[in-house]
């Protein structure tokens, strides 16, 4: 089954909590949450307050991306506050293979994020110790931004590493989904969608939340 990921960056946040329970009630499987620390991207988001304050509302699994300066500073902190996977760039981290492992010290899913430059190579030897692979089809940063193109090619290669080494593995793509090019990443690999204007645009969440599953 394809899950679909909506980040609420997308969100209207003077009406956070009534979109999440939207997002609940129109079928989303996680909710992704785009940490940002303004240092590892050009843009501040929220954090920890934010994320306890809204884990109340909903019981679906709280995604969050981590794109921060040393995450490993922060993992237990984003533990207690809710999430329940956690994201780290591999760009940010200089003992990668140690931040997964205390990650998952706390009973949570470890996945790990490449920018559209990272090669995948670069995380063979992590695949089968991951829950999930993040592939960005946009540089990280903001919302509403054009989907690259050849980030399609480090799906597949992703999955080809999958098949091989871990077949429950997770395979994440995120910026500039929609309904036009979705079925492109899902055909090459990709197994859980983040799509946030996409979802958002309009205010129309059930609507657009529907023509994504039709998409797919």
């Amino acid at each position: 089954m394809i899950k679909i990921a909506p980040s609420i960056l997308s969100a209207d946040f003077s009406r956070l909590g009534e979109h999440i329970k939207e997002l609940e009630a129109y079928g989303a499987d996680m909710i992704h949450i785009d940490v940002m620390d303004g240092m590892f991207v050009p843009n501040i988001s929220f954090g920890i307050p934010v994320i306890k304050s809204i884990r109340k509302l909903t019981k679906l699994p709280f995604d969050v991306h981590l794109m921060i300066e040393e995450p490993s500073r922060y993992i237990e902190d984003f533990v207690k506050a809710g999430a329940d996977i956690i994201t780290v760039h591999y760009e940010t981290d200089r003992h990668i293979d140690r931040t997964i492992n205390y990650i998952k010290s706390f009973g949570v899913k470890a996945a790990v994020a490449l920018n559209p430059a990272t090669p995948v190579a670069l995380i063979k030897h992590l695949i089968s110790n991951l829950d999930m692979v993040l592939i960005m089809t946009v540089n990280p940063g903001f919302g509403g931004q054009k989907y690259i193109e050849y980030c399609l090619d480090k799906v597949k290669e992703v999955r080809t590493l999958s098949d091989k080494y871990n077949k429950k593995l997770l395979i994440q793509v995120d910026g500039g989904i929609d309904e036009v090019n979705i079925r492109e990443v899902v055909s090459g690999g990709a197994n859980v969608i983040v799509a946030g204007s996409a979802v958002f645009k309009n205010g129309e969440i059930e609507k657009n939340m529907k023509a994504l599953r039709a998409a797919i």
